[in-house]
């Protein structure tokens, strides 16, 4: 039988046995494809049954290099000649750790091979599978940083189900990981696996790494998955693995679209963002028509019913409490009194009622200013005008505690704006997105200079201003987040360019006088020592601002953005610097 194997498997090789099927991997925000994976199938006839099989023979017999050749230049083939050239979505391949530090590998992965088939590096990432024990870790390790540095991206396969663990993960810091089938598999049901992916995507969400969720089979795995925050996602319900790439369903998309409407996917940076649906729920109703005593037995049949809602073809006519009810129908003649009218002739024809796009901010206020006797009644929350649920003052006040707490532990103290956890929150918000949107990377410049002179002292009341002035100038409905030191980031949710910010440089050029001596103001510049020791001049503080947009582009995440935003503020700083040399 071993002969056979070994016959089995040369022959796949030699007589190129191989072909690929590509797997959409779609984004659970939109269901926008991210890319796709490249699959190997055996051809023809053979005692080897399967891919997995195929490989673990072909490594006994040491095959496994000639494979891999094969199957990655089966793919890059048909990656060509499938997909419209130049392909600029990701092309996931899965690879060997063993054999990416053999030199021979790294000679097939040059961006000259890549180039006949019009594939850049940077849309390439290498999938490397944790069921697979890394036999040279610092070889391993030592290719990951060879690659990277050419511009592929790795995933790490199979998380989940291997052998390494969370080990590897901290050791390769990957750009994506693929979480398991097995962990996928049923998970709506499992709160085991679901605990376990939710601690992946808040793994996710502090290291800046994707997650892709592998072997989705049912509808309800899918809704699971967009709830808990994973951001990608691929397997049969999606689509397929074919032999070529091919549009995802309509009906796939719009459970996508409609799953991250209802699960409150929005940018958490206050109340005034959350709308009031995200918290109503679908309490009782009852016709107008029905008798007070018919709605009285419902209370007392359910202690714990608030109230509820009258409602006629959809439509909310009216509410009716318990304590307001059990009022009218107690004493000597009530009940006898009320019992067979219709309630619609003791309901609260003048409650309050609101859009589901109404903010909770807006919603606490307007019960607030409500008279006493209806301080504490229910709210219907309407869509188009039709009911859809109601909202507590309890619930409506604790929830926007709970937000404003929890705001709080993610203010930067000394801005007293949003920090960095919520600046990502808002750039995934947007990245992930179907609106417009600018960000903005503003700082301030010399700062270190100014510090080292007049001391940390004022250098926070420097910032302070310059926070001071962000929060009166930026209106409301958009965002500005401190990232630390004298960095800040805004969102604006329309397009703009370095213009829209002129008027805060402006201000800030002029109120920052008061932070300085008489001296260095008439001088313009003051003395400092730079990092060699020695003394030099620098200008007064003034900010930097650079905008990117998404009128021309879009971004795969958040960090193809911040590092243009990077690139951008350091060109503009240095722009400053040659035209402050050159008039000095």
């Amino acid at each position: 039988m071993r002969d056979r194997l070994k016959e089995a498997v040369d022959s796949i090789i030699h007589n190129k046995q191989i072909k690929t099927v590509f797997q959409p991997i779609i984004s659970l925000k939109d269901g926008s494809i991210l890319g796709h994976e490249a699959l190997s199938r055996i051809t023809g006839e053979s005692v080897i049954k399967n891919p997995e099989m195929l490989f673990t023979i072909a490594a006994e017999f040491n095959r496994i290099w000639d494979l891999e050749l094969l199957c990655r230049t089966t793919a890059l083939e048909a990656a060509y000649k499938f997909m419209i050239p130049p392909y600029n979505k990701m092309l996931f391949l899965n690879v060997n750790p063993n054999i990416m530090h053999d030199e021979n590998f790294k000679k097939g992965f040059t961006k000259e091979f890549l180039m006949q088939f019009q594939i850049k590096p940077q849309n390439v990432i290498f999938e490397i599978t944790e069921r697979n024990v890394i036999l040279d870790m610092g070889g391993f390790l030592s290719a990951i940083d060879h690659y990277r540095g050419q511009d592929y991206k790795i995933a790490i396969d199979d998380a989940g189900a291997g052998y390494s663990g969370l080990n590897l993960i901290s050791e390769i810091n990957p750009n994506y990981i693929k979480l398991d089938m097995k962990l996928i598999r049923g998970i709506h049901a499992d709160s085991l696996k679901y605990a376990l992916v939710k601690g992946m995507v808040e793994l996710s969400n502090a290291s800046h790494i994707n997650l892709i969720a592998e072997g989705i089979e049912t509808c309800e795995e899918l809704k699971t998955l967009i709830h808990l925050g994973v951001q990608y996602g691929q397997g049969y319900f999606i689509q397929k693995p074919f032999t070529e790439v091919i549009e995802i369903k309509e009906e796939v998309i719009q459970v996508i679209l409609s799953t991250n409407q209802k699960s409150k996917q929005i940018p958490i940076d206050n109340v005034k963002n959350i709308n009031i649906k995200n918290l109503c729920t679908y309490t009782g109703i009852v016709s107008s028509k029905v008798t007070a005593k018919y709605v009285f037995n419902i209370f007392k049949q359910n202690p714990n019913f608030f109230g509820l809602c009258i409602v006629e073809n959809e439509v909310p006519l009216g509410i009716v409490t318990y304590e307001k009810l059990a009022l009218k129908m107690s004493g000597n003649y009530g009940y006898s009194l009320y019992q067979n009218k219709p309630i619609s002739e003791l309901m609260d024809q003048t409650f309050l009622s609101v859009d589901s796009q109404t903010p909770i901010n807006m919603v606490s206020y307007l019960a607030m200013s409500r008279p006493n006797d209806k301080l504490y009644d229910f709210i219907i929350v309407t869509e188009n005008g039709k009911y859809i649920g109601t909202v507590t003052i309890k619930d409506l006040l604790q929830k926007a505690a709970e937000i404003e707490v929890d705001n709080a532990k993610h203010q930067n103290p000394l801005s007293g704006l949003p920090g960095n956890l919520m600046v990502d929150h808002n750039l995934k918000y947007c990245v992930n997105g179907n609106r417009d949107y600018s960000v903005a990377y503003i700082d301030i410049d010399n700062f270190k200079a100014y510090n080292d002179v007049y001391g940390f002292e004022h250098g926070d009341l420097v910032i302070q201003l310059l926070a001071n002035i962000l929060k009166n100038t930026i209106p409301h409905d958009h965002f500005i987040g401190h990232i630390g030191g004298d960095d800040f980031v805004v969102i604006i949710y329309d397009l703009v360019t370095e213009q829209y910010f002129v008027e805060i440089q402006y201000q800030f050029e002029q109120k920052i006088k008061k932070y300085y001596s008489q001296c260095d103001i008439e001088r313009g510049y003051i003395f400092s020592k730079n990092r060699r020791g020695e003394m030099e001049q620098y200008p007064l503080l003034s900010i930097t601002s650079v905008v990117i947009n998404n009128s021309l582009q879009s971004f795969l995440d958040i960090y193809e953005l911040t590092e243009l935003l990077a690139i951008k503020k350091r060109e503009a700083k240095q722009k400053k610097l040659m035209m402050f040399l050159g008039t000095s």
